[in-house]
């Protein structure tokens, strides 16, 4: 168990006096970011401390103060914590069960720092890292801000809703993102030292969520949500004592059946129309393809689903990862055993590979067949990525809903970050290869032939798809119904993916 209970919300006049304070000192991104600088805060960002410690050790501000006691584990003199939290004070500090008293000086308990982003500026406490306790992770170690969680928040479409709910909020990243843009939002987890977390960050930011503990969907049984977003406890973990079962990240299933599993059930909580969006692992068996296993998941459920793999791994390298990830490194006996572990594991369901990515699922409007993408995309995306998607469930929506004849019928626009590249060989008078590029997005490039080009080039906003294709296959001299297919097919994936609006 965890050395120490999370910080407490109890008294709302402690809470508020801490957010003065740590407002004053300009404890935020931006105020850590100047005062580390770039090289101390890329080598934050890779786990090293050292840089920043240095960085920070002759300042004598309050910034600099907070940083070393909350962000980097350091112990700080008293006078200079009293210095950096004048209106909370030392006692309350401990009233509140941020510090505790380490020889002449003074510990943090838990890691506090800012987060926020392009419009919000927030507070998040969660248990401190193994940068600052110097020691492997507690099993129920509560996880703060980190990859997946930015991940998953730079994913999250932002329609304007009435009932958002985040599953497995941990210390409650994502419900801190849904109150932006949420008239109500309900939060769960199983594990009771998270949501513990989740009730501190929620008075420290001043706002207000339903708490409620339980595993993944049980505690909402019978409700309905216009959004669901989850980070869930997807890490396929080997059920053997030799490998620990770190709450935040193994969800007591064998396999991928966790995100399996809530593929399935998820939609019974989505009004129509409504969304999930959540992050997830996949078990590619023998030299099947990654999509046979998803789509047979989202087969029967009735949504709508897109689904984008960002990444895949070999179960060595998985094995790596998460043994790694804990604090053991990989030098010690433990760290090996892990390994093992892993590999024992994925050989007896014959998986060679691991997929990550992200999966969004609507619940249809109206009663008709819903559509099923699955795509994969391993380079840079766009920053943050909610409203390409928001805009991408729309427009396949849309095509789920409208036949040819009216795809044809619309004058479909090129999207102002699409450009069009075409390479030759040298002295060839025409192209041999064009390629059409998004800016932003999904940055798609998708390649053209003669016809496709001709008809991207006419796509102002003026001439409906149908009178093009019909001037094209004039000008090309080929039969207008041969054409139609393969052009028709050309527009349902550019409008799917935004390049044509």
């Amino acid at each position: 168990m965890a050395s120490t209970s999370p910080p407490t919300a109890t008294d709302p006049a402690l809470v508020a006096a801490l957010r003065t304070d740590l407002a004053a000192a300009a404890y935020t991104v931006e105020g850590v970011s100047d005062l580390l600088g770039p090289l101390a805060g890329a080598a934050l960002a890779r786990e090293q401390v050292l840089p920043a410690q240095r960085a920070t050790a002759d300042a004598g501000t309050p910034l600099a103060t907070l940083v070393r006691l909350f962000g980097l584990g350091d112990a700080v003199d008293t006078d200079d914590v009293a210095a950096a939290l004048p209106t909370l004070g030392l006692q309350g500090a401990q009233s509140l069960g941020l510090v505790r008293e380490q020889g002449p000086g003074v510990v943090a308990t838990c890691d506090l720092r800012p987060y926020g982003d392009e419009d919000h500026a927030w507070w998040v406490a969660s248990d401190l890292a193994e940068i600052a306790t110097r020691e492997p992770l507690h099993e129920d170690h509560v996880l703060g801000i980190g990859g997946a969680s930015t991940t998953l928040a730079s994913w999250t479409p932002r329609p304007v809703v009435g009932r958002a709910l985040d599953i497995g909020t941990g210390c409650g990243v994502q419900a801190l993102h849904l109150g932006a843009h949420a008239g109500h939002v309900t939060v769960t987890d199983l594990s009771e030292r998270a949501l513990d977390y989740a009730r501190f960050n929620a008075a420290l930011n001043d706002v207000s969520w339903e708490v409620v503990g339980g595993s993944m969907l049980d505690p909402v049984a019978g409700r309905q949500f216009e959004l669901i977003v989850s980070n869930p406890p997807f890490v396929i973990t080997p059920r053997t004592p030799d490998v620990p079962l770190f709450e935040y990240r193994d969800g007591g299933a064998s396999g991928d059946a966790i995100v399996a599993g809530l593929v399935r059930s998820i939609g019974d909580h989505l009004v129509p129309g409504g969304i999930a969006q959540f992050l997830g692992n996949w078990e590619v068996v023998g030299d099947t393809d990654w999509r046979d296993r998803v789509r047979g998941w989202v087969e029967g459920t009735g949504l709508d689903a897109w689904i984008v793999q960002r990444d895949v791994q070999d179960p060595a390298e998985y094995a790596e990862t998460w043994a790694r990830d804990g604090g053991h490194h990989s030098a010690t006996v433990e760290f090996a055993t892990m390994y093992a572990a892993w590999l024992d594991d994925f050989a007896s369901r014959d998986v060679t590979a691991v997929g990550f990515g992200v999966v969004t699922l609507q619940r249809p409007l109206g009663d008709r067949d819903p559509f099923v993408h699955l795509d994969e995309v391993g380079g840079p995306v766009a920053q943050p990525m909610g409203p390409h998607v928001l805009a991408g469930i729309r427009a396949r929506t849309w095509l789920a809903e409208h036949g040819d004849d009216e795809l044809l019928s619309v004058a479909w626009t090129a999207a102002a970050d699409v450009t069009e590249e075409r390479h030759s060989r040298p002295g060839d008078p025409d192209p041999t290869v064009i390629l059409l590029r998004q800016g932003g997005g999904l940055r798609r490039s998708v390649r053209l032939d003669t016809a496709g080009a001709a008809l991207l080039s006419v796509c102002d906003g003026t001439l409906p798809a149908r009178a093009a294709i019909a001037a094209i296959a004039q000008l090309l001299e080929v039969d207008e119904d041969a054409l139609r297919p393969d052009l028709v097919a050309l527009l349902r994936e550019l409008v799917a993916d935004g390049l044509l609006t």
